[in-house]
Order: structure tokens, then sequence, then C-alpha cells
């Protein structure tokens, strides 16, 4: 039986970053991928040209028809654009015995808001309490916390400040830094630091849902959250260097480069 893994989150017509950019990867790591979506947006290389949110009822009934008949092994979040959207979410993840990956997502690659200022306290009273692990960038904790990190020593304030919130692990994502890609995993009593070379490439469009997600494959095979994250920090930094151009903007990451080197 395939481990089974749903993503709830906004479709990225471009198929770079999403619903899109779950799926594929779920698909590269061998397990089920399912989906929620929460909100359409019309998206492509250059950025986000306009978002619609579905309503509370129609996310409801999508993840309750997918984990009451199927089931589900571990859970993804990504974009829930409004506080009632969050609020739904919350409350179905409470009651799904599954892990809960939430990537707070609040503003896209290209700077556009994917969240709104007033759905921010419920991310933060009702969403990260859920969470197994959360993975905020740099931006996001920022907007979460007013935590603004600047160096690699501060990755632990901002960690220790998004876990003030609940969750029982965070991976506080510090690829804005100068240097190498490094990031802090902790649950407040254990630290993995985990570093990656940074690669000299643009095209890193669905970064954030491609690690997210395939921390929740990771976790569906029934791994460790430490060894769910390290696991997916390798798969993504494969694909960030394997990234490719699209269109006139910023391209995506290539969710099926480790399936390509296989081939050869």
């Amino acid at each position: 039986m395939k481990p089974l893994v749903l993503t709830v989150a906004g479709s990225d017509s471009g198929g770079g970053a999403g619903i899109q950019a779950d799926l594929k990867t779920m698909l590269a790591l061998g397990v089920h991928g399912m989906s929620v979506v929460t909100a359409v947006t019309a998206q492509n290389s250059r950025g986000v040209q306009g978002a619609w949110e579905l309503p509370a009822a129609a996310v409801r009934a999508q993840y309750r028809s997918v984990v009451d008949d199927i089931g589900v092994q571990a859970v993804k979040t990504g974009m829930l654009a409004s506080a009632e959207l969050v609020e739904t979410v919350a409350e179905l993840l409470a009651g799904t015995d599954a892990p809960a990956v939430v990537d707070p997502v609040g503003i896209s690659k290209h700077g556009d808001a994917l969240l709104a200022a007033s759905a921010l306290d419920a991310v933060r009273t009702k969403l990260l309490p859920v969470a197994t692990v959360a993975t905020p960038n740099l931006d996001e904790v920022a907007q979460l916390t007013g935590v603004r990190v600047e160096t690699e020593e501060q990755l632990r304030e901002a960690a220790a400040a998004v876990l003030s919130y609940g969750p029982r692990w965070v991976l506080v994502k510090g690829g804005h830094l100068p240097g190498d890609a490094v990031d802090l995993l902790t649950d407040g009593t254990e630290e993995h630091w985990l570093r990656a070379p940074r690669y000299d490439n643009r095209h890193t469009h669905g970064t954030g849902c491609t690690l997210a997600s395939a921390i929740a494959a990771h976790l569906a095979m029934g791994r460790s959250v430490p060894d769910a994250v390290t696991a997916a920090k390798t798969y993504v930094t494969g694909a960030i260097a394997a990234g490719f151009a699209l269109g006139g903007g910023i391209g995506p990451v290539d969710h099926g480069w480790a399936l390509r080197r296989e081939e050869h």
C-alpha cells in the first residue's frame, strides 16, 4: 500500500508551486498525492495576477471526502488565504490522526501577498498549535513573530518565537541569508542544523511548497521528523540545482530531477 499524503493548498496555474508542485513532489517520492484546493491563482513566471479563494464549505467537503474514504498518513498545508480558511483547516487537522506539515505561506516568490493580514492571528493561535512541523521562511517568521533574522545565530531566536505558538517542531529556513543555505530544525530541546551549497540558479519558484510536501511524504513513510526533514532537504536541494527557465521570469525547481538521474 502506497503511503497517502494530502495537500491543502492553492492552485498555481503556472505549475511551479502550490498543489501542482506538491503533487509532483509526492509522485517523485513514491507516495500517493491527494489535494484539497483552497484557492485558485492566475500565476506565471512573472508573478500572481489574481487569486480567488474557495468557500470554507468547499474546502471542508473536499477534505472530508478524501480523509473519510481514502484515509491519510500525512497532511501538508500551503496557501490558506483568509482567516476563515485558516480556522477551517486547523479544525480539520485537529481531528485527523496524522502528522501535519504547515507551510505558513504569506508571500509568493515574487512578493505577492497570499495571506490576508487579518489571517495572521488565526495562523498563530489556531494553525501553528496543530502543526507537527512548521516550515516558515525568514519573511514568514518576521510576519508571524516580529523577529527579523540577519545572521545564522539569530535562527535560534526565530525558532523559539515560532515554537511559542505551539508546533511540535519548527524548521526555520535560512535560504535568504548569505552563504550556504542553512536551515534550523528544532523542537526546543534538540537542534538539527541542515546545510546545503547555494546554487547560482534564480529558478527557484516553488521551493517552499516542494520542501514541505517532501517532508510530509517522508513522514507518511513512517520516518521521524529529523529523518524526514533531512531527506526532504536533500531532495529539494537537487530540485533547486536542476531548476529551469520558464516564461520571462523566475522558473520552477525541477521536481523530477531524481527520476531522470535514475534513467541514466
